[in-house]
Formats: C-alpha cells, structure tokens, sequence
C-alpha cells in the first residue's frame, strides 16, 4: 500500500485518438500540484515516442518521461516510453521492457491494477479515446480499491474511438462520465475535497453514518452497521465527492431526498474484490463435495453441463474450469464438459473472451496453478487453451431470455444480491427448472435460497451448496397476482399450491373478512384456480372427488389431475374461456370416482378480474348434480329414452367422436416431444455457432488492436511530418536571408536543391532540379568540377578552389568553390555540396 507521501496518483490510459483527448484534458487542468500523473498509451515498440513533447505544448506542469525507479511526485506528468511496460510499488514506478514475441495489448490494465493495489484509495483512473477493452479491467480494480474512475463521454468532446471509454462504463464502475475537457477540472476539485473522509469521524459523523444504516436498511433492505466503519465511511466519501458535496449532513438530506442516490451508494457498498478463486473454501468445498458427484457414473460419451450467469469479465467461469480441467485429468474415461458463461454486458463478454488479465489480479490463484494454466505474454496472463476450450460465453439475461435445460451446476455468485425480492423469487425457480434432477446450485455467501426449501436441500449451508429436489420440470412459471397483492411465485408444475400468508388477527384484517374466509371453505363448490397454461396455483377445499394425483412425478396440470371422463369438457371450457373472456359452462358430466361410483357433475370457469398487467388466471368450479350413482344405475340412467327419437343414437356418436378427439390429442402431445427434443439439438448446433462466433470474435479483437498500432503509428507520422514542414521552411528562408550560393547534389551530380544566390554562377532555374550539374556551365570557369565532384564522393574529403572571373571595372574578381562530402545520419555519402564565396576585394 501507499507510504508515507498520501496523495492521489492519476492514471490516464489512452489508445488511437487519444492524444487529441490527452491535449485537450491538459488544456483543461492549470497549474494543480497536489496530484501526480501518469500517463499509459499504446505505443508501438519500434518507434520512438514523441508524446512528452506534444503534452508539454498543452500545459506547464512538467512532462517527464518515466525512467525505472523513478519516484512519483506531485505536480508532475509522467509518460510510458517506447519499448516498455509501466508498472507502480512502493512509490516509485516500475519499468520492464516489452516482450519481442508476444507484445502486451493490454498496457492500461496492467498499470491501473498495479496502481489499485499500490494506492488504494488514493488511485485514480481515467479512460480516454481508444479501440477495445484495455482499461476496463484495470477501473474495475481501482474501483475495488475505493479509487475514483473516470471515462471520457461523449458530451461535448466525443471520442474519436469509442470502444475503450464504452467499455470501462459499461461495467457500471465509472464515477464520472465527462467530456475530456471536463475531466481536467473534476481532478482539480477532486484533489481539493480528499480530506472529506477525516471529518466523518466525529461525534456528528457517527451520528449521520447511523442514519445512512436506517436509510439504507429501509430502502433497500440491507443492513450494513455491521460493515467496517473505515470502509463504510471511505464508500460514503467517494459518494459524495460524485456528489460534489463537502458535509455529511448535506449528503444526508440528499439520501432521504433521492432514491436513486441510495440505491447508487448500496452498489458502491457492494463492490468488493472479484478476483479468481473469491472465497477459497467455498471453492474448496465445491471442488470436494460436488465436483465428484458430477463426474460420478459419466463416461466419454456423456457431457456434464454448467452454466454461470452474470459472469462479468470471467474470474468465477475460469476458476470453476480449473477446477473442472484438475478433476478431469486424473479420470480415466472423461466426459465432455460445457461451462456457459452468460451475462448482458457485452464489452465485460469481450474481456472474458479474451482471457487476459494483468498479473495484480491473480493474488488467489496458487503459483502451481498459475504455471499450469496462464501463459505469460507480455505483462499479462491468459488462460490456456485447455481451460479456454471449455468455456462458451454469450449475452444472455436470467430475467428476460429462456433459460438453459439439462444442466449440472448453476454458479450464480454475488448477483442476486443485486436484485430485489421480487425477481429473486423468479429467478431462483428458474435455475431449479434449469438443473437437471439433483442438480447443484452454487451461491455467494450473502445469499440464499431459504425461501424455496421445496426446491432446494442445503448441501453444505457455510458455502452456500444447495441440491435441487426431484420434482416435475415441466416449465418455470412467472410471479402472479390476485386482485393486486404480490404472491410468492410458485415453484413450477410441481404438484404444490402456492401457500397463503398465515391469518394473523393482529395485522387489522376484519370480521367480515374472516366471517367470509369461513363461509368459503366451508359452504362454496369446490374449485381451483389455474393460469393459461392450465397450472394450478390454488385449490380449495374438498376437489378430491373431480382431481386425482396421477402415477410418477408429482404435477400442477389440471388437465393430468382431472378424473376420467372430466378432461375432454373441462380443456374445451378452458379454452372457450380464454379465447372468449367470459364464463364458460359445461353439464351433465360423468365423472368416475372412487369404488367405481359415477357422479354426474357441471363444470364453470370464468376469468378473474386482475389488476392491469397482471398474468391472467380462471377459477374452474364443480357442481354435483345429484348423489352420486353406482355403475348400474349411471347405465340405467342413460339408457332412459330422451326426448327426441334420434337423442340415443346422438349421444353414443358424440361418444365416439370424444374418443377420436382424445386419441388426436395424445397424439398431438406426443408429437410436441419430439419437437422439444428438436429444439435441444437446435440449442446444441447454436451453442457450437457459439463458440465459432467467439473465435471470430478473438480474430477481431487481433485486428483492433493492429488498427490502434496503426492508427497511433500514423498520428505519431502526422506529428513528424508537421516537424519537418516547419523545419524545411526555416532552412528555406534561412538561406534566402543568408545570400549564401550553394547547391546539392546525389552521387549522381544531379541537382537536389539549392539556393536562390546559385544564380550567379550557375545559370539554373527551380524546373533544372533533377538534371546533372554537369549540363550547365559555371561562371567563372570551372573546368575541373566535375573532376572534383568525383574525388570529393570517392575520398570524402573536402576541396577548396579559388577561380578568378575578369571584370572591366575591378580587374579579376575572385571566388571561392568549396566541394564537401553530403553525409547521412550513419556517415554514408550520399551526395556533394557545392558553395560559392565571393571574396571582397582587399584595398
């Protein structure tokens, strides 16, 4: 961590253009000593970097380019040299060169992860211009840290190369979105509020930290007094510097004002360091007491399948794969293994794809496992093939997208924590319908499944290992509502009604209300209540006569639990109900019952009046008509004449016609199973165009990153082409000012360039560049020139002639010709210079 020297370090990655935002950030900052900064860009490793000079032009701190063991000193901007890696310990900066073979993409990861674990707090990280996801790893770090982030917006200055900054937000870790001109100023005041934390811990900040307990304990319903007050107070700090606020009593009202502000400083309570293996004994645990189970009994030709949503930028999938790959390589027979890595963030997708993290974020993994599998290229680690190949990622949302099937692990660690009650209670039941029979489910410490015990036996309580219990697995249902209050969403079509809340005679419900409960269970026809789809989520009292548990596993499909001769009448009703909105009733139903009794009943089912948007449901209600009858008089009363001489014989087709009805209806379920078994071999062939669809993605990736080399190399080009204009037009009006005659030549003798002064000896014009200087003739006579031009290229060395030009006035004019070897910057000749001095006249 930090030493002595407490001041904040600003980390400032860049990539293709960046350096227009680096310009314009620095404009932007003034003289502001009380931060240091330092900047890390994609520099290609073949040429050098001229960035210290083109910042230093755009502010008056000093730009230093950084040397090894540097220390780092307020007031002062530091740059990446060519050829080199930028790391941070000790308050010093740390430099490795690159490796030639395999180049670091990723500089800015590695520099932010140093400088997380270096400064803490006191880090703090910003994001500007630049193609793919270097930067997005490394917020995420100083984030965890309790640093500050910032990424360039697209408000006011946008950045020409949207990826990075998109990226670094896109995790939701980024405290400030600002144009690069903004930034400059948000650091100044930032660097004028640090001390805020030391002021929370008075009396009356105690005070206040007590009321953000009950605060957030109310709205979110959490409670965090337990938290460490250091931490806590340090996460309340970073809130209110977002907030531009410098007392914490202010901040206070803003809490009690804004909910969202609540809500955003609970996300900052909860970030905490994801790293791989988080947790080790739970990991631990996992490794021993599921891992075998799941291997136990598969051969070569089985697949074992795992899915992790929310899986962010990967730590927890490549964590579960090493153990997978541990378990994997010491069986004999091995089955085939998919770990479905999912979540919605797509640039968090793209950086777990990849597989490259920076070697800060790999404290927790044991050095024979990071030997095993990691490759070092660069400053960074990747996961190696062996671990890569068993993971798929994909964007996928557990609240909106259908779920996986057939699966033997779900790893769904510190997400539900991000959710509210609501859509826990449908998730959970979604990964239950996900697992397959005795499954396993993995969770993070804070959460928990205690709510579902029909759904889950605990395996091991401390980590949080739970078992999915073997009930049926015909489809997870959604939360439902009956005359608008909230009931706990059931499990699936499991045979179990969702349980009423308790009666309580304290909580103010009248005697009207229990008067009525009362006369309902007691005197009201038996009746159950379903949804569309025919599951029941209510029964009655007293339905044992018309609903009979069917033989295997237990199931909520009315139309399974009907008795016989109930289920042709009752799904046409249902039906008709549906499509109508209105009641439909059926009569003079057999239905057989128990000792083989017939009672004669009358079905009604009618929609119930919901609250808008709530799923629809139908309450279904049977009526006796008459005591039941045995067989024999049930035939007796068939066989009684109707009215009407044809009723018979219609009754005994009506008869037939329900059979073949019956017949085409098992029919029709027998062929919607096989087109669910076509549907998971159409899952299968989507998940190999999956991972193809990632190895196209990798190729990308590759071709971005030689897009920034490239599109840095050319802004560098542009820099030193502007360089040269301005260099090429001072020697340009140099020698127009001088009067000096002088010519350049190739080895050639051919005219390169030259003075305008020339023109006295040399009768040549701007269109004569490119002929010989032999083709023109010199005055005064030089018939020896050529003959010197060509020693002077063979030897190297300089010759000096003076010639006398006769003049009528002043008699002979002399002159001196100086010939001198055109060297290049390795010494070669390459051509000759040709000056002419004309000496004055003595007297």
């Amino acid at each position: 961590m930090i030493g002595p020297a407490r001041f904040p370090v600003v980390g400032i990655g860049a990539s293709a253009g960046g350096i227009e935002a680096l310009e314009t950030l620095f404009s932007g900052l003034g003289l502001d000593g009380d931060l240091a900064y330092v900047v890390v860009t994609h520099v290609s490793p073949d040429r050098e970097s001229l960035l210290h000079e083109v910042l230093g032009r755009f502010t008056k701190l000093p730009v230093i380019v950084a040397e090894d063991g540097m220390p780092v000193e307020p007031g002062r901007i530091y740059v990446l040299p060519a050829r080199m890696l930028l790391g941070i310990a000790d308050g010093r900066l740390r430099l490795r060169e690159h490796d030639p073979v395999q180049r670091e993409r990723n500089p800015i990861d590695l520099f932010f992860s140093d400088l997380a674990r270096a400064y803490g707090e006191y880090a703090v990280g910003v994001v500007l211009s630049g193609g793919g996801t270097d930067g997005t790893l490394g917020i995420k770090a100083i984030k965890e840290r309790g640093g500050l982030t910032f990424a360039q917006g697209s408000d006011g200055t946008v950045p020409r190369h949207p990826d990075m900054p998109a990226s670094a937000i896109a995790t939701g870790l980024v405290d400030f979105e600002l144009p690069a001109d903004a930034i400059g100023a948000q650091l100044a005041e930032y660097a004028r509020s640090f001390g805020v934390i030391e002021g929370l811990e008075t009396a009356a900040a105690e005070a206040a930290m007590s009321e953000i307990h009950a605060l957030l304990r109310d709205q979110v319903g959490h409670d965090f007094s337990g938290y460490k007050p250091k931490t806590f107070a340090r996460r309340v700090q970073r809130r209110m510097q977002v907030a531009r606020l410098h007392r914490i009593e202010n901040y206070v009202e803003r809490l009690r004002a804004d909910g969202t502000e609540v809500t955003a400083l609970f996300r900052d309570l909860l970030i905490n360091v994801t790293n791989f293996f988080r947790d080790g004994d739970a990991f631990e645990a996992l490794k021993l007491r599921v891992l075998p189970r799941l291997f136990e009994g598969r051969g070569a030709g089985d697949t074992i399948r795992v899915w992790v949503p929310g899986c962010a930028t990967g730590e927890e999938v490549y964590s579960i794969a090493m153990l997978m790959r541990e378990h994997m390589d010491g069986l004999r027979a091995v089955p085939r293994v998919q770990i479905f890595a999912t979540d919605i963030d797509d640039p968090a997708l793209a950086v777990a794809r990849s597989g490259r993290y920076p070697e800060a974020l790999l404290d927790t993994v044991s050095p024979e496992r990071r030997r095993r599998f990691f490759s070092a290229e660069g400053g960074s680690y990747v996961v190696v093939k062996a671990v890569r190949e068993l993971c798929v990622f994909s964007p996928h949302s557990v609240i909106r997208d259908p779920p996986f099937s057939r699966i033997d692990l779900v790893s769904c660690r510190n997400l539900l924590i991000y959710f509210g009650p609501v859509v826990q209670a449908q998730v959970i039941p979604i990964f239950h319908y996900a697992l397959r029979p005795r499954g396993h489910l993995f969770l993070g410490t804070a959460e928990n499944v205690s709510q579902f015990g029909d759904l889950f036996t605990p395996i091991d309580k401390k980590h949080r290992i739970f078992q999915a219990r073997d009930t049926e697995r015909s489809g997870a249902a959604l939360p439902l509502a009956i005359s608008g209050t909230q009931l706990a969403p059931f499990a699936r079509r499991s045979g179990q009604a969702v349980r009423p809340p308790p009666f309580n005679p304290e909580s103010g419900a009248s005697v009207r209300q229990a008067v009525e409960s009362h006369v309902v269970e007691r005197f009201a026809p038996a009746h159950v209540v379903v949804d569309r789809e025919g599951d029941v989520v209510h029964y009655s009292t007293r339905t044992g006569k018309y609903l009979e548990a069917p033989a295997g596993l237990p199931s909520r499909q009315l139309l399974t639990l009907a008795r016989r001769g109930l289920r042709l009448d009752l799904r046409s009703a249902l039906r008709e109900a549906i499509e109508s909105h209105g009641p439909a009733f059926r009569s003079d139903i057999a239905v057989e019952g128990e000792e083989g009794r017939i009672q004669v009943v009358s079905i009604t089912v009618e929609p119930l009046p919901l609250r808008e948007g709530a799923d629809p449901l139908l309450v279904v209600l049977f009526h006796d008509q008459g005591p039941s009858l045995s067989r024999s008089d049930a035939e007796q009363r068939d066989a009684r004449p109707k009215p009407g001489s044809d009723a018979l014989q219609l009754e005994h087709e009506l008869r037939d016609t329900r059979e073949r009805l019956q017949t085409l209806i098992e029919e029709y379920e027998t062929a919607l199973e096989e087109l669910k078994s076509s549907n998971e071999e159409l899952v299968s062939v989507n998940e190999e165009l999956q991972s193809t669809n990632e190895e196209l993605e990798a190729s990308k990736e590759e071709l971005q990153s030689l897009n920034e080399e490239l599109q840095t190399v050319n802004h560098e080009l542009s820099g030193k082409i502007d360089v040269l204009d301005r260099a090429n037009s001072d020697l340009r009006n140099l020698f127009d000012a001088s009067g000096l005659a002088i010519v350049f030549l190739d080895r050639d003798l051919i005219i390169r360039t030259f003075t305008p002064a020339v023109a006295r000896f040399i009768p040549i014009q701007d269109s004569d560049r490119g002929r010989p200087l032999t083709d023109f003739a010199v005055r005064p006579a030089y018939p020896d020139l050529a003959e010197d031009l060509t020693r002077v290229l063979t030897d190297g060395k300089e010759i000096e002639r003076e010639i006398e030009q006769p003049t009528i006035r002043d008699g002979n004019r002399r002159h001196v010709v100086r010939i001198s070897p055109y060297r290049a910057l390795n010494a070669a000749i390459t051509g000759a210079v040709v000056s002419f001095v004309t000496v004055p006249a003595v007297g």
